[in-house]
């Protein structure tokens, strides 16, 4: 045979070719190459749209893009023309060596157009041969409140930074505080960086400035040097182009920064503030607050003009030749904070008196006194019958003496029904029944029967066995973390007495709350408060209101006040900004506000509920002493109160004040006990105003716990929960619970010291505690106005005054 017959080989019948992975144009670089900017198209989500034709749908985003191109002229008119708003740039050093005056004055030098500007205070310019736009600075000092007030009217914050030394406490709280309460366009500089030597370590702090001022507003792209004219130019140049992104709850309302007070000597009680109104057009029918000062009603509001050629024609001229812009009308708001006093309200608390009055025999559980005189809605006891007793057999059977040693007994209730028998029970002892008869082949499986001795009251065995019992005293703050609403009640108070205005709750998230009970502890005025049955309807309503009619923004004008207080003239320093925000309807009025409140993670202490707070929310500034409760929302808006705000938490700050509609960022604060300190005071914590509601009810929760003192099976003794046999009798209605997942119920007292027998769904551990439940409705207290001049010396108030009526179980008001 041949050699290459010999040599030759088949091709393999395994050989298989892999299917292709289809990696084309599946990369984001490819896609992004091919789209080249296109929008992509998707698919119609809505049937509207998908009824919509090619026409309709380009005509919709035209109609989209007019609104906003209307909106940015709109919010660009109002710093165009000769009689244009100035821009108000507010200066804010942030290290000690830094001077916001020298920084102003670099700035109007870079442009050829020097100012002489004061170390605080406030000075207007105007740039015209380049930009012709007015611009109004705002130099201030490390002052957190000056500061705040020039933050929230300013179109521009410039903060301003050293190459040499660090920001402190101040500037940092500084930071924090104009950041968190609203700002509208930030820029930042350097000051001094000339200094730095050798050049090349000029970008480095300028690097270490960014990365350090990003921390706090990523959005800032540079850090600007002020020892340059070239960047200073630039800034200018920024500062007279750049549209100002504002402040959202700003922009809702009028506003302005107030340049002169004039005090008229004819007229008592009259002032007259003036200044550009930005924001929303002013009405004289609306109340303003200035600053500090309070809300005041408008009596007229007239004319201002720096200039003289003003067509005075369109206008109307009172008989002392003013310019009358607006004047107010028969709706005009009062400054009235409460609802008048009506009858029907002395009605009402009558019979909540009188309810509240009523002698019952158990706490209330829910909406119902169990174990009351009547008891008629209690079901009826069963009675153990022989199997077949018919209706009319069984009242002739008498108690409940049967043994169950046989199988031919039921259960039957009072009204002698047996096809309602209850379920067969295990053999424990439970009450009622009574326990199985032990055999000769079987031993009984329970203790014998042992006589309960009441202690000897004049023995002090049982009173150091309380006090090694709760001898667990430490920091209140970490007993609250550790065992939080336990109370331990002396052996000499009566809990039904010191615990009356608590009730039982089977569900704290869904039993009803009955508000009846109530009324006879609600504050004085808790009833004459603003409710507002649909706040969201009621808000829009009035910020639709405020967008209309007005004194048109960007004019200059001089707004007569009503019965302003002589004694303000000495407290007003024209070095110090002074605002003027014009007030929504209804936000004069008082009600029960809600803030969602989030603690600073700087401040690493526990805050207790009812400490006293300096709170600001948007123009507003009030002491407070708030109550802490849990947030989210429940089927009966009932909320569980926090007696402390922990590191990490954040809960829901309740008081009553005065109405601010919508989300408005909010500061709380702290005083500084020291007065010497540079830091005046301290950022507790921020957050946002909530839909302000009477019906919330705020629940304290109290925790009354006993010691299992014999344990047999489900039955178990109880003591150290009361001391008197009648505190039993009158908490017996109330679930018991155990911190391992045990319920139970009180089954009798035993003596006359407080020890009771209790029943549970299972053996519980000796080592476990047994607890029950008590709750009670907690009111919010009113604000004050804050004062400015006593931040240094004021010091919290004393305990008489905050103090509240319903004391704590561990004595601490």
């Amino acid at each position: 045979m041949p050699s290459s017959v010999t040599s030759h080989s088949h091709r393999s019948t395994t050989k298989s070719t892999q299917k292709a992975f289809k990696s084309r144009k599946s990369s984001k670089g490819v896609l992004k190459e091919l789209t080249k900017g296109k929008v992509e198209k998707t698919k119609r989500q809505t049937p509207h749209q998908q009824m919509m034709s090619k026409m309709d749908r380009r005509n919709r985003n035209n109609q989209i893009k007019d609104t906003k191109h209307k909106e940015h002229l709109r919010d660009a008119n109002v710093f165009a023309g000769p009689n244009a708003a100035p821009r108000i740039v507010a200066v804010i050093p942030l290290c000690a060596d830094g001077s916001a005056a020298d920084v102003i004055n670099k700035l109007s030098d870079s442009i050829a157009m020097p100012i002489e500007v004061p170390e605080e205070g406030s000075v207007r310019t105007e740039v015209k041969n380049r930009f012709g736009q007015k611009i109004q600075y705002v130099a201030l000092k490390r002052d957190l409140i000056s500061c705040l007030d020039a933050g929230g009217v300013a179109d521009f914050v410039i903060f301003v930074l050293s190459p040499d030394q660090e920001v402190d406490a101040l500037g940092e709280l500084i930071i924090r505080s104009v950041e968190s309460q609203g700002l509208s366009t930030l820029l930042t500089v350097v000051q001094g960086l000339d200094k730095i030597q050798p050049a090349k370590r000029q970008l480095q702090v300028l690097a270490s400035l960014k990365s350090y001022i990003t921390h706090f507003h990523p959005g800032q792209e540079k850090v600007h040097n002020v020892d340059s004219i070239p960047e200073c130019a630039n800034l200018m140049r920024s500062i007279c182009t750049t549209n100002p992104k504002g402040i959202r709850w700003r922009e809702d309302r009028s506003w302005m920064l107030i340049d002169n007070v004039q005090w008229p000597e004819s007229e008592d009680g009259h002032a007259i503030v003036t200044g550009v109104i930005r924001g929303k057009g002013l009405k004289a029918d609306r109340l303003v607050q200035v600053g500090d000062w309070g809300d005041f009603q408008i009596e007229k509001i007239t004319a201002a003009p720096l200039t003289t050629k003003k067509a005075a024609e369109e206008m109307t001229l009172d008989s002392d030749g003013e310019n009358v812009l607006d004047a107010p009308t028969t709706e005009q708001d009062d400054l009235d904070d409460l609802a008048p006093e009506e009858i029907f309200m002395e009605d009402d608390n009558d019979a909540a008196m009188s309810m509240a009055t009523t002698h019952t025999r158990g706490v209330l559980l829910d909406d119902h006194h169990y174990f009351s005189d009547d008891e008629t809605h209690l079901p009826a006891k069963p009675k153990r019958l022989p199997k077949g007793t018919s209706n009319y057999q069984a009242a002739w059977f008498l108690g409940d003496n049967f043994s169950d040693s046989g199988s031919d007994f039921e259960d039957v209730d009072e009204q002698g029904d047996s096809s309602m028998a209850a379920p067969a029970l295990p053999q424990d002892g439970v009450e009622g029944f009574a326990p199985r008869e032990p055999t000769e082949f079987e031993p009984t499986e329970y203790a014998k029967s042992e006589m309960f001795l009441d202690p000897n009251p004049e023995d002090d065995f049982e009173a150091e066995q309380l006090a090694a019992f709760r001898r667990r005293k430490g920091d209140e703050a970490e007993e609250d973390r550790e065992f939080p609403d336990e109370v331990e009640l002396p052996p000499n108070v009566l809990a039904r007495e010191r615990l009356a205005k608590y009730r039982g709750l089977k569900s704290l998230r869904s039993s009803h709350w009955e508000e009846a009970e109530d009324r006879a502890h609600e504050p004085e005025d808790w009833r004459r408060l603003l409710q507002i049955k649909d706040y969201r309807l009621a808000r829009c309503q009035a910020e639709r209101e405020a967008m209309i009619g007005g004194v048109t923004p960007g004019t200059r004008v001089h707004i007569h006040l009503h019965n302003v207080p002589k004694s303000l003239q000495a407290t007003y320093n024209p070095s110090r900004p002074l605002t003027m925000f014009s007030l929504l309807r209804h936000e004069h009025k008082r009600a029960a506000v809600n803030f969602n409140f989030t603690l600073n993670s700087e401040y690493g202490k526990p805050i207790k509920s009812k400490e006293e707070m300096i709170i600001q929310c948007g123009p507003r500034r009030l002491v407070v002493n708030p109550l802490f409760s849990q947030g989210g929302n429940t089927l009966n808006d009932v909320h569980k109160f926090d007696r402390f705000l922990h590191p990490g938490g954040n809960a829901v700050a309740t008081f009553i004040a005065p109405l601010t509609w919508g989300s408005v960022p909010t500061l709380f604060f702290k005083r500084n006990e020291d007065p010497n300190s540079e830091v005046p005071m301290t950022l507790l914590g921020t957050g946002t105003s909530l839909p302000p509601s009477s019906k919330r009810v705020i629940a304290k929760r109290i925790i009354l716990t006993g010691h299992p003192y014999k344990i047999h099976k489900k039955l178990v003794t109880i003591r150290y929960m009361f001391f008197n046999r009648e505190d039993v009798e009158w908490f017996k209605a109330l679930q018991m619970w155990t911190k391992r997942g045990r319920s139970g119920f009180i089954k009798e007292s035993l003596g006359t010291h407080g020890y009771l027998k209790a029943t549970f769904d299972g053996k519980i551990n000796p080592q476990d505690s047994v607890g029950v439940s008590l709750y009670k409705r907690m009111w919010p207290r009113q604000s004050r106005a804050w004062d400015a001049s006593a931040l240094a010396t004021m010091k919290t108030l004393a305990v008489e005054e905050i103090k509240d009526t319903d004391m704590d179980m561990d004595g601490i008001a």
